[in-house]
């Protein structure tokens, strides 16, 4: 796979709670000149970003971020917030807690009241692996089918690990076709990358491989 399709998968991320108006530029820069999927970047920068970007990219955003800790009212609240001020893409974290307690139906119920504040705008639903058992991992894939979100995603990068070989396969055995999967956190090289499409990654949340593509560029056709 080339160096200009695996970015076409890639959200280029940052999420720094240090993250300045400069910064978010610079990626949204990158974005366009690499033509990456989107970049996901915090609510408060959404407006400025499309405006700034305008039609040339997609601007993703989170929110719920990072602990889902949140009530249900308050996260679609900043979905419809984030879709106002231009946002494309919503990365929503679940109450991780909730899962816990077995509490599935406020899970599900909380993924529908957002999905529907987003309108036709994405959903991804962030269920955060490396805190999960696998049969928790399991549950959250059919929650997510019911739920009718776009797309299923491991991690928020802030939390103990980050995404895996054998979550991207877990969930691709388990979650409905019509539903996609986003790996994200510790997405290192573009043999990472490949591996994670491969599996049945749609889109890769990482910081980094738009980083590896400018220091050391390659011809297309190779990487």
């Amino acid at each position: 796979m080339n160096q200009e399709k695996i970015l076409s998968y890639v959200d280029h991320t940052l999420l720094s709670p240090s993250a300045t108006w400069e910064e978010i530029k610079a990626i949204c820069d990158d974005g366009i000149k690499y033509k990456t999927a989107s970049v996901c970047i915090p609510p408060c920068y959404v407006k400025e970003a499309k405006e700034y970007a305008g039609d040339k990219l997609q601007i993703c955003t989170v929110i719920g971020f990072p602990n889902g800790a949140n009530t249900a009212e308050v996260k679609a609240f900043e979905a419809k917030n984030a879709i106002q001020n231009g946002a494309d893409e919503i990365d929503m974290v679940i109450n991780i807690g909730n899962l816990k307690d077995g509490r599935f139906d406020d899970i599900l119920n909380e993924i529908k009241l957002i999905k529907f504040a987003c309108k036709d705008k994405i959903l991804k639903v962030i269920i955060e692996t490396c805190l999960l058992t696998e049969e928790e991992k399991i549950r959250m894939c059919e929650i997510v089918s019911l739920a009718g979100a776009d797309f299923i995603k491991t991690s928020t990068g802030f939390s103990t690990g980050g995404a895996t070989f054998e979550d991207i396969a877990l969930f691709a055995k388990h979650v409905d076709k019509k539903v996609k999967i986003k790996a994200a956190g510790g997405i290192k090289t573009m043999d990472d990358a490949e591996k994670f499409i491969s599996l049945g990654a749609e889109r890769l949340g990482t910081s980094r491989i738009v980083k590896l593509v400018k220091e050391a560029p390659v011809e297309e056709g190779t990487y």
